[in-house]
């Protein structure tokens, strides 16, 4: 188990091996889950993403404009694991 001092600012700072283990690179995010009990879970906060996110995000990449069917068509090619 890893000791953490408490600085007078409320901040802590983990041991490099600490977030090794968890996962965490510099500039990278923590979750904490404030249990009942008053134990804390720490873990590696993911990435979550959206639809926003995601559309518009190959925008501009080709000038092929596709129609539905042939996207469709590709999908199940893609799907049954054909080229």
């Amino acid at each position: 188990m890893a000791t953490l001092t408490v600085t007078t600012r409320g901040q802590v700072t983990f041991r490099k091996d600490v977030l090794q283990h968890l996962g965490i690179e510099p500039g990278g995010k923590i979750e904490l889950d404030l249990l009942p009990d008053g134990r804390g879970l720490l873990m590696a906060a993911r990435p979550t993403g959206s639809i926003e996110g995601f559309v518009g995000l190959l925008s501009g990449q080709t000038s092929k404009v596709a129609t539905i069917e042939e996207m469709n068509a590709a999908s199940q090619r893609s799907w049954a694991g054909e080229p």
